[in-house]
């Protein structure tokens, strides 16, 4: 299936720095609970990310990801994330995560 522009320019992907990430427990998959700066257009949202078996919780304080910030809060057990980290699946099916190569401002659009 092919995408026109305008779906497209729906998905609204944004830079964000991880300023908090902790276990989650709840989860059935291993995952973090990450608390993510999209500057002050957006503001701080949560997200649930499956990424334990590559990154200690430690490292990804001040990282920058790049997430979907226009998808509905989801409920994850006892969590409400409200945006997607991107990543690519590996070879063992591990997630690695989307970032900019170069310091990009919080909230900058995707495009």
């Amino acid at each position: 299936m092919n995408l026109t522009w305008e779906d497209f320019e729906k998905v609204d992907m944004r830079t964000g720095t991880i300023i908090s990430a902790e276990d989650f427990p709840a989860a059935r998959k291993p995952a973090y609970r990450l608390r993510i700066d999209f500057g002050p257009e957006i503001g701080i949202k949560n997200s649930s990310a499956q990424i334990t078996a590559l990154y200690r919780k430690e490292e990804l304080l001040n990282q920058q990801v790049i997430a979907v910030v226009n998808f509905p809060p989801k409920k994850i057990a006892d969590f409400i994330s409200e945006c997607l980290v991107l990543g690519v699946y590996d070879e063992n099916k591990d997630v690695i995560l989307l970032r900019p190569d170069k310091p990009a401002g919080n909230g900058l659009k995707i495009g």
